[in-house]
C-alpha cells in the first residue's frame, strides 16, 4: 500500500470532522464499473476517496467517452460548483474504476468548512492542481494515434499517481482488467490483451493478479517516444 504524505492525511482528518458534531460524513461504497454520478446531475454533495480509484470522464453526442482523470486515493472531487460560484449540474461522468469506498458530505455543508478552515482550502487547491496536471498528461495519452503509445503512455501515469517500488520495478497499485484499461484509453479489451502480451514478450512489464510491473519506466518512455 502506498504511504499517505502527511497533506493527505491532514485532508482526510478534516473532511471526517466536516459538519462539527452534527453529522457524519456518509460512508457510500460501489463496485468496479458503477457510477457516483453522472453529467446533468444535481451537485449535492462532495466526494472523499478513501479507497480505490474514480474515473472522471465526459461523454460526447457522438457517444465517444473521453477519461479526462483517475483519482487516487485521499482525493476530493464533486467540487466543480463551489470553482464556479454557483449552484451547478455535474459536468463529469465519475465511475468507479476499481471496488471503491467512499466519504460524502452536502456540499453546503463544506462550503461552509471551507469558509472556516483555511487549511481545508489550502489542501483541496493542492488536490486540484494534482488533477489539473494529470488532465493534462490524459489529453496527451488520448492524443495519440497509434493504440501502442497509448497503452504505454497511461501505464507511465499510473506508475506516476499510483506506482510503488517493487524489486522488479514500479508496480501498479491497482488490480486492472483488460476492459477497464481499453476503456480508458478509447481501445479494445482484444487490442489491450494483445498489446499488454507484447509488452510481456518483450519483458518489459510483468502482470501478477491483476497488478502491473512496469520493470523501467524511463527505458519504455523512451521506447515509445
Amino acid at each position: 500500500m502506498q504511504s499517505i504524505p502527511n497533506s493527505e492525511k491532514s485532508l482526510a482528518s478534516v473532511f471526517s470532522q466536516i459538519g462539527a458534531g452534527i453529522y457524519n460524513p456518509v460512508v457510500e461504497k460501489y463496485d468496479r464499473g458503477k457510477t457516483i454520478f453522472f453529467p446533468g446531475d444535481p451537485a449535492e454533495r462532495v466526494y472523499f476517496l478513501i479507497k480505490g480509484a474514480v474515473k472522471l470522464s465526459r461523454v460526447y453526442e457522438a457517444g465517444e467517452e473521453i477519461t479526462l482523470a483517475l483519482l487516487r486515493e485521499n482525493s476530493i472531487f464533486g467540487v466543480l460548483s463551489l470553482i464556479t460560484g454557483q449552484k451547478s449540474d455535474r459536468f463529469y461522468h465519475s465511475v468507479a474504476f476499481t471496488g471503491v469506498e467512499l466519504l460524502s458530505a452536502p456540499i453546503e455543508q463544506f462550503q461552509r468548512s471551507l469558509e472556516n478552515n483555511p487549511d481545508l482550502s489550502r489542501l483541496m487547491l493542492q488536490g486540484l492542481s494534482s488533477r489539473i496536471l494529470q488532465t493534462e498528461m490524459m489529453i496527451e495519452t488520448l492524443a495519440h494515434r497509434d493504440m501502442a503509445s497509448r497503452l504505454v503512455s497511461f501505464l507511465l501515469i499510473l506508475c506516476r499517481d499510483f506506482g510503488i517500488p517493487s524489486p522488479n520495478g514500479v508496480t501498479i497499485d491497482l488490480k486492472l482488467s483488460h476492459q477497464a484499461i481499453a476503456e480508458a484509453i478509447g481501445s479494445t479489451r482484444v487490442t489491450v490483451t494483445r498489446l499488454l502480451g507484447e509488452l510481456r514478450q518483450d519483458e518489459l512489464i510483468t502482470i501478477t493478479k491483476k497488478k502491473i510491473t512496469v520493470h523501467d519506466p524511463v527505458s519504455l518512455s523512451q521506447q515509445f517516444a
